[in-house]
């Protein structure tokens, strides 16, 4: 592979901005196949990227190298795959069609199956699973804030390890236990649901008993389905995840203080599930929710709160109204 491979970002849009522009800043040879929308966001703004720790950094429009079309994949060493999972198929498609034989195309997607949907349909290129660990926040006119720590997880030895090394705002973590570290952040995915129907703010929502203890009980779901599967989600904090489910049930005092000490979370952060909810989009819950009721079902486990969210969700989808600002008793109830 060249020393400085040409890069796309297939589907560009808060991770993909965030991590193109990383790679951008860092001199890497960085396009984005992006939606017309946010092309021309993008065009009129620039893009510029931000996180928690404050700092801010722009890129000037002229910098961008935006596509709106497929065939830009064409002469792509690398393809960092940031569509949501509902498109997964979709770009699948492309990639096969338009990717040179031998193009690395990693999965930086939520859920445990983009790298297989992928690998069914791109036979020539090499499909890679990886994993974004942190929260991105579009926060309009071509600003992309990273709202909560982590890192970005890859399987080790590869090319896409070489282009992310030293690329300042991007930690990268080489993992052997992919399978493990994709079910990891779906347990804490499972809030996403929550996020999008309280219409809260993250650092709101997971400051208030009654949310954590809705997630802690679907984690308690997915992690019985996990066991009967034999599938042990790996440690993305330094909480191992089958004690996420009784640290989301303290009292809130000692919940933040065990937070504050291990992790940071903005107070904009909010769900890509909220975002898909405020733009009418079709969101990630059958890939989320859905992925842990299919294992369930597989191994004869129960899952009524993870099917009363995802139902939930699905009501809000069809309404095209955004969030239905939902009070966590509503999802107690039958």
């Amino acid at each position: 592979m060249a020393a400085n491979p040409k890069i796309v970002i297939a589907g560009a849009g808060s991770i993909g901005c965030y991590v193109g522009g990383c790679l951008l800043l860092a001199g890497r040879d960085a396009h984005f196949l992006i939606r017309p929308r946010l092309a021309t966001e993008l065009a009129a703004h620039g893009l510029t990227i931000s996180d928690y720790s404050g700092r801010e950094r722009k890129i000037d429009s002229g910098r961008l190298l935006l596509d709106t079309e497929p065939p830009v994949m064409a002469a792509a060493d690398l393809i960092f795959v940031t569509v949501k999972s509902v498109a997964t198929a979709e770009i699948a498609l492309q990639i096969a069609m338009h990717a040179k034989p031998g193009a690395v195309v990693v999965s930086f997607q939520n859920g445990v199956g983009n790298a297989d949907t992928l690998r069914e349909v791109c036979h020539d290129q090499t499909v890679l699973p990886g994993m974004v660990g942190f929260n991105v926040v579009h926060l309009s006119e071509g600003r992309f804030h990273q709202a909560t720590t982590s890192a970005l997880y890859l399987p080790p030895d590869n090319a896409a390890l070489a282009a992310l090394k030293n690329v300042d705002g991007l930690v990268v973590r080489p993992c052997h236990d992919m399978q493990g570290i994709l079910w990891g952040k779906l347990l804490l995915n499972l809030g996403n649901a929550l996020n999008a129907l309280s219409g809260l703010p993250l650092h709101e929502q997971l400051h208030d008993i009654r949310w954590r203890r809705l997630h802690a009980t679907m984690m308690d779901e997915a992690l019985l389905a996990m066991s009967k599967a034999k599938i042990s989600p790996a440690k993305l904090t330094v909480i191992p995840a089958r004690v996420l489910p009784y640290l989301l049930r303290l009292p809130t005092p000692i919940y933040r203080h065990v937070m504050a000490a291990n992790f940071t979370i903005d107070r904009r952060a909010r769900s890509s599930m909220a975002q898909d909810l405020d733009l009418g989009r079709h969101t990630e819950i059958d890939f989320l929710q859905g992925a842990v009721i299919a294992l369930a079902e597989k191994h004869g486990v129960s899952t009524p709160l993870c099917r009363r969210v995802a139902d939930a969700v699905r009501l809000a989808e069809v309404a095209k109204s955004g969030s239905p600002c939902l009070a966590p008793e509503s999802l107690l109830s039958h």
